[in-house]
C-alpha cells in the first residue's frame, strides 16, 4: 500500500464537462492526488479558477492552466494516471497511446466497457476503433472486480445506469435466487446525465415540472448491463430497460422487477446482500422494506439498496439510488484510482 504522503501525479483529459468538473473537484481534495495536467480545447491557456470559480483558492491546483489535448504534452507533465472524461469514440484516441507510454488510464466513456466489438457496433453505431484492446481492459466496478482493477493498466469505468442496476442484481444472480430472464428495470436520472451540451430537449423549460421516458427499448447502457449480468448468471441474460429523465440536477433512482426462484425469500435475499456488501465501503444495504432516496446519495460515492417481496404477483422488487455524477461516474473512477495505486479504497471519498 502506498504511503499516506505519496503524491500521485494525475491528469484529466476533457475536464470541462459535468463529469470532468466533478472529477476535478474530487482530485483537488484528494490527499494523495497531485493534479499536473488538465485539458480542454475550448479553455486552453485559462487557469482552472477562471473556468470554474468554485475552485479559486481551494488549493495550489486551482492555478493550473488548461492545455490542448496532446499525447506528448500530457506525458511531459509526468502524469502517472490519466482520467479520460471524453465522449465515446474520442477516448480511444488517447487511451492506448498513453498506456503504451507507461501511464495508467481510467476511461469514463463507453469505449472499453464492452468485450465484444460487435456489441459495441450494434449499440454505438460504429465499428470499435481498437477492438484488439478490449480483452485487456478491466470493467471498473470495484465491488465486483477489485482485484483486477488493482493490477489494471486500462480501467473502463461503468456507466451511471449500469452501476445502479448491477450492484443489486449481481449477488442474487450469482447465488441463483432470481430467474435471469425475468428482469425488467425502470430508472430515473437527473438532467446532468445527458452531458453538457446545448439541446432543445434538455433546456430548463423542457425538463422542469416534467418526467419522460427516453432511449427505449435499446439504450446504449443496456449493452454493458447485459454483459455483466450474463457473466454473473453464467448464461445469456436479456432484460427490458427504460430510463427516464427527472427535473433534478443529479441522482439516479432505479427500480428492478424480477421473479424469485423457488425457495428464495426475504431471509435468503437479505443474507446474500449482506454477505456481498458487508465489507463494502460504499454500498449501504437498507434491507427489506428499505426505499433509497436520492437526497441521501447525491454528492457522495454511496449506493443505497433496498427491496420488498410482492407476494401477490410473485415478484421481487429491488431499489437503488446513487449520484449519476458520483458513483455513476467520477467518484467511482476515483475509487478505482485508489485501488490501482494501493491507497485505501475510500481515500478522498468519504468527506465529499
Amino acid at each position: 500500500m502506498s504511503d499516506s504522503t505519496t503524491s500521485i501525479k494525475t491528469a484529466v483529459i476533457g475536464a470541462s464537462g459535468y463529469s470532468g468538473s466533478e472529477l476535478l473537484r474530487l482530485l483537488i481534495m484528494h490527499p494523495q492526488a497531485e493534479l499536473v495536467c488538465v485539458t480542454s480545447r475550448e479553455h486552453a491557456g485559462k487557469p482552472l479558477s477562471e473556468v470554474f470559480p468554485r475552485f479559486a483558492k481551494t488549493s495550489a491546483d486551482s492555478d493550473l492552466k488548461f492545455i490542448a489535448p496532446d499525447i506528448d504534452a500530457i506525458v511531459s507533465t509526468g502524469a502517472q494516471c490519466v482520467f479520460l472524461a471524453l465522449p465515446h469514440g474520442v477516448a480511444s484516441e488517447f487511451a492506448m497511446p498513453l498506456v503504451e507510454r507507461g501511464l495508467r488510464v481510467i476511461d469514463l466513456s463507453a469505449d472499453f466497457r464492452l468485450r465484444d466489438p460487435a456489441v459495441y457496433e450494434e449499440f454505438y453505431g460504429a465499428a470499435h476503433p481498437n477492438p484488439e484492446v478490449l480483452p485487456g481492459a478491466v470493467y471498473g466496478l470495484p465491488e465486483v472486480h477489485a482485484d483486477a482493477i488493482c493490477d489494471a493498466k486500462l480501467v473502463a469505468s461503468p456507466g451511471c445506469y449500469p452501476t445502479s442496476v448491477l450492484l443489486p442484481l449481481i449477488p442474487l444472480l450469482k447465488a441463483g435466487l432470481i430467474e435471469p430472464n425475468s428482469i425488467t428495470v425502470s430508472s430515473m436520472s437527473g438532467a446532468s446525465g445527458a452531458g453538457k451540451k446545448v439541446s432543445t430537449p434538455l433546456l430548463f423549460v423542457e425538463i422542469n415540472e416534467s418526467i419522460r421516458a427516453y432511449g427505449a427499448p435499446k439504450h446504449r447502457h443496456l449493452s454493458e448491463i447485459e454483459q455483466e449480468l450474463s457473466s454473473a448468471a453464467g448464461e445469456t441474460v436479456r432484460i427490458s430497460f427504460v430510463p427516464h429523465l427527472m427535473p433534478i440536477n443529479a441522482g439516479i433512482a432505479t427500480t428492478i422487477f424480477a421473479t424469485p426462484k423457488p425457495g428464495a425469500d426475504a431471509t435468503s435475499v437479505g443474507k446474500v446482500m449482506n454477505d456481498a456488501y458487508q465489507d463494502s465501503s460504499f454500498v449501504r444495504v437498507l434491507g427489506e422494506g428499505g426505499f433509497p432516496d436520492t437526497k441521501n446519495v447525491v454528492r457522495t460515492n454511496f449506493v443505497d439498496i433496498g427491496w420488498v417481496f410482492d407476494d401477490r404477483c410473485g415478484r421481487l422488487l429491488l431499489f437503488s439510488a446513487e449520484d449519476n455524477l458520483g458513483k455513476g461516474a467520477s467518484s467511482q473512477a476515483v475509487q478505482s484510482f485508489n485501488l490501482m495505486f494501493g491507497l485505501p479504497e475510500s481515500s478522498g471519498l468519504k468527506n465529499i
